[in-house]
């Protein structure tokens, strides 16, 4: 009888430090591409095939992120050669355990040389902003990433135009979708992207599809129970992936880095590689 209860003891507790390694160690530092194609209303058929790479939540600084890591990022980006590369917030880093702050200024040099034909985008996420967003913004530009709040800017593509709005952090600015769309002067589609995606139910349909980061997919993911803890106002209703609501669109992606704990089960580090189509 004890060998048995010392056996299941043991195999517990090895249990428990396999899933520990796990989460702590070897999910974090993987990276993931995720290629999914996604359907829209009303895209133009000479678009059908425009690649959007989605970045966020790269925490630069963040345990399991460095240097290395920015560089594969960047290196499954330029081998799928997207049209447009987005950076959806939260480039610097938050305050968990094992994080290092990194400067605004240093955290965009790893991000140097970035490109795509219809351009490297970024709009800030709330760690942006509680650090220095504009010393962050004036960082990304000066690399050559631009950075938009609440504007939008025509991209002549080779295919016909499209709107590419940004929209600023829900959690320390004024979202205004208002304002973004009055730079917008004609009927080309329009898409649009933001760090934090709770504010998806007040956007309007006017945009093709929203895309965003921030909720980490929750970080971990448990067999049954789902994702315990989305820094959502809507629990685990955004909290990754595509989501369709009364026929608009969101794409949320993972995101690269950890914050609060630097844990990842179930939910690995992600490049999103989305190919956008007409819906049939």
């Amino acid at each position: 009888m004890k060998r048995r209860v010392v056996r299941a003891f043991i195999g517990v507790f090895g249990l428990g430090l396999l899933l520990s390694a796990w989460g702590f160690v070897i999910e974090p530092s993987r990276l993931v591409t995720t290629q999914a194609t996604l359907a829209l209303p009303g895209w133009p058929a000479p678009l059908s095939g425009f690649k959007v790479a989605l970045v966020s939540d790269l925490h630069i600084g963040a345990p399991f992120v460095d240097a290395d890591t920015i560089a594969a990022v960047r290196a499954r980006i330029d081998a799928w050669q997207p049209d447009l590369v987005l950076i959806a917030g939260d480039v610097l880093v938050g305050h968990e355990p094992g994080a290092k702050a990194v400067a605004p200024v240093d955290a965009a040099a790893m991000l140097r040389g970035w490109s795509a034909p219809n351009g490297v985008w970024a709009v800030l996420g709330n760690h942006d902003w509680w650090v220095d967003g504009e010393g962050t913004t004036r960082a990304l530009e000066a690399v050559g990433v631009r950075v938009l709040e609440n504007e939008a800017v025509a991209l002549e593509t080779l295919r016909g135009r499209v709107w590419l709005a940004g929209l600023a952090d829900a959690w320390t600015r004024k979202t205004d979708a208002a304002r973004a769309l009055s730079f917008v002067t004609d009927d080309a589609p329009a898409l649009a992207f933001t760090h934090n995606p709770d504010v998806f139910p007040t956007l309007p349909a006017r945009f093709s599809i929203v895309f965003a980061g921030h909720t980490h997919g929750g970080q971990v993911r448990l067999p049954l129970i789902g994702r315990p803890v989305v820094p959502s106002e809507y629990g685990q209703r955004y909290a990754a992936g595509l989501k369709v609501e009364d026929g608009r669109r969101l794409f949320v992606t993972t995101g690269v880095g950890t914050s609060v704990l630097p844990v990842r089960f179930g939910v690995p580090p992600e490049v999103a590689l989305l190919t956008l189509v007409p819906l049939e």
